[in-house]
């Protein structure tokens, strides 16, 4: 049976939902969509329910529960096939570092064409001025790769704003 309660692609949270995947959605359809297939599927249920696709539609609904979520799941599935989430097929839960692959390269060269690109630009060369002038400023002193650390960690957590596609 396939429809809006019933998940056609394993990867795509939106579909595990049944909600179309536009940018336009707001937390309030996604979490009556999450009540909806909560309430058909808990385990819980006098008829015992489906925990298996309970399972599927709270990882769904964890991922897209905030915009910034909903962003970054439009962001993988524009990706396309180098995203590595494709029908029948699940994502890695490794951490980027541990094996970078050319399909890593190429989703994440697609996220920053689809992002904003000069904001990126604009952030990394903040973070290389930010470094040099802490360098300059704390000379060799133990203090200095903290306040680069410091830096780095600034466009890590800010930059995956940039790698979203623009609202």
């Amino acid at each position: 049976m396939t429809g809006p309660d019933r998940p056609q692609r394993t990867g795509d949270p939106f579909a595990a939902l049944g909600l179309a995947p536009r940018a336009d959605l707001t937390d309030d359809e996604v979490r009556a969509a999450w009540r909806r297939i909560a309430a058909a599927t808990h385990p819980d249920r006098q008829d015992g329910g489906d925990p298996q696709r309970f399972a599927v539609a709270a990882a769904a609904y964890t991922a897209l529960r905030t915009g910034f979520g909903r962003s970054e799941a439009l962001a993988d599935l524009s990706a396309g096939p180098a995203s590595g989430a494709g029908p029948g097929r699940r994502r890695s839960v490794t951490p980027w570092f541990s094996g970078f692959h050319a399909g890593r390269a190429a989703r994440l060269a697609t996220r920053i064409q689809g992002g904003r690109p000069r904001r990126l630009a604009l952030r990394v060369l903040a973070t290389i001025a930010a470094s040099a002038a802490a360098v300059a400023a704390a000379g060799f002193h133990p203090a200095a790769p903290a306040l680069v650390t410091g830096a780095v960690t600034w466009l890590a957590c800010t930059a995956r704003r940039d790698l979203a596609p623009p609202g």
